[in-house]
């Protein structure tokens, strides 16, 4: 949903949202292209419908950036430019709360870009990372990519890295996590409502707050 604000970081489970992903020309928002936007929507968590288009980024797609979602100039040249795409998927996700993979620091940066250049507005959804999520609980994992998380749950990762793909992964994995955490339900902060981890400091373990550095609150163990 376009608006004025942007959409807020969300700490807890909700059971329909709509996970989303992109494939791009690189990393920066600044100066790089979307070149795919899919989204999976999920209704009490049951997937009930799809989006994914290809985009043209008119531009050429680095060699590099193939290498890794196999996005080719031939694949994208007579398909939609994103200022056709934008409101396409601006009417596909509404209201929803927006679930993906290290959308925090990636996928929201670069729709919020976009929708500002190109809609003069920005992209009001609330949103819900689930790589903060699989950091906590997850912990026994050395690294926290969606195909790690996906693997720990045996979960198919044939055809990641094509943004509905990674969807599909996504939507399985968020469920599963959020089963593991009714399970064994995080120690919270009595300040600002973020989970607690155990850290080791100068005088041994302590509980301290993951919102930090917004938060400081610790307790002793």
């Amino acid at each position: 949903m376009l608006g004025s604000r942007r959409g807020k970081n969300l700490r807890d489970y909700v059971p329909s949202y709509i996970v989303f992903d992109l494939e791009t020309t690189g990393t920066s928002p600044n100066n790089d292209s979307i070149i795919e936007i899919s989204a999976v929507k999920v209704v009490d968590g049951m997937v009930v419908d799809t989006f994914s288009t290809l985009v043209n980024p008119e531009r050429p797609i680095p060699y590099y950036a193939t290498a890794v979602n196999g996005i080719t100039d031939e694949m994208v040249v007579n398909e939609p430019v994103l200022e056709d795409v934008l409101p396409l998927f601006d009417q596909f996700i509404g209201d929803s709360i927006l679930v993906g993979h290290n959308i925090h620091c990636f996928d929201m940066k670069f729709m919020w870009k976009a929708a500002e250049e190109i809609l003069g507005e920005t992209f009001t959804n609330d949103y819900l990372d689930t790589l903060p999520m699989a950091r906590r609980v997850l912990p026994e994992l050395a690294h926290h990519k969606l195909v790690d998380i996906a693997a720990h749950y045996n979960i198919s990762t044939i055809g990641a890295h094509r943004a509905l793909n990674d969807c599909m992964m996504n939507q399985q994995c968020f469920e599963l996590m959020q089963e593991e955490k009714k399970k064994n339900p995080p120690k919270r902060c009595p300040k600002c409502g973020g989970d607690m981890k155990k850290r080791n400091g100068r005088y041994g373990e302590f509980w301290g707050c993951m919102e930090f550095p917004n938060c400081r609150h610790t307790e002793n163990v």
